[in-house]
């Protein structure tokens, strides 16, 4: 992807805060402080859509909307929300951090795993390492905003008893979630809170059929929300690489979807 470095970010440029309430104001001076030395630290790139509904997304994204990213995969789903939530995050102050939620699907639980539960946890978040190795042109990016308290993984065993607050979340490889894990977690949203939810039910790892299909009656759900934009990401949106869309494009061709 086209990047080049993001500069350190001038506040007051690029906020109204006439339109923020009190509390809002009062987060966003607290969280601009901290940011700043954040921008010094770390320089996120700046990231251009590559494709249609890329753009679309970025669009949703910055009008405010909710988004659910639905679609084959190696379309950069999970690159461009936790992209767009980060830099959200860094030029804005008005999110107190980035919450990644996955399943642990195929186990479902973490304990056949050595090591304690951030230990184990580690192995689930490998894929946000190398994309913040990515954004920020550093090995030990994802280590030092998560660190700071930037940004927070946890598994969708955790999930239930919580309120999301003050935060952006990213709820990733849902198809790996039945229909009550998907409604558990969009209920714990709480005040100033945005989500975007990735995933393809064609890849799904869930056995039961009864569970794969949770993630289409989710899908209809929230279609009739006008708060959230499902965007549909196809064999066009590909941009992995070559190998990967011919291969998608030839197991399609075969009606195999998993």
């Amino acid at each position: 992807m086209e990047a080049t470095a993001l500069s350190a970010i001038e506040f007051d440029e690029h906020f109204n805060y006439d339109n923020l309430n009190r509390r809002q104001r009062k987060r966003l001076r607290r969280e601009s402080k901290k940011l700043i030395g954040l921008n010094k630290q770390l320089d996120l790139k700046y990231i251009h859509p590559m494709t249609h509904n890329q753009k679309r997304t970025f669009n949703s994204f910055n009008q405010g909307q909710q988004l659910l990213l639905h679609g084959v995969a190696g379309t950069g789903k999970t690159f461009i929300s936790l992209y767009l939530s980060l830099k959200e995050l860094m030029d804005q102050g008005l999110y107190e951090k980035v919450v990644i939620v996955r399943s642990v699907v195929p186990t479902r639980d973490m304990g056949f795993l050595p090591g304690n539960q951030k230990e184990k946890a580690r192995v689930y978040e490998a894929p946000y390492y190398s994309i913040c190795s990515e954004l920020f042109n550093r090995g030990d990016a994802y280590d030092i905003i998560k660190n700071k308290g930037y940004v927070e993984f946890i598994s969708t065993s955790y999930v239930r008893g919580t309120t999301l607050s003050d935060c952006i979340v990213i709820v990733d490889e849902c198809q790996n979630l039945n229909f009550h894990e998907l409604d558990s977690i969009i209920t714990r949203a709480g005040e100033n809170c945005r989500i975007i939810f990735c995933g393809d039910f064609r890849q799904s790892d869930l056995i039961r059929e009864s569970e794969k299909k949770g993630i289409n009656s989710f899908i209809n759900v929230v279609n009739n929300m006008r708060s959230f934009d499902l965007i549909e990401f196809n064999e066009s949106d590909i941009v992995r690489s070559d190998l990967v869309k011919e291969y998608i494009l030839s197991k399609l061709k075969h009606g195999i979807y998993t």
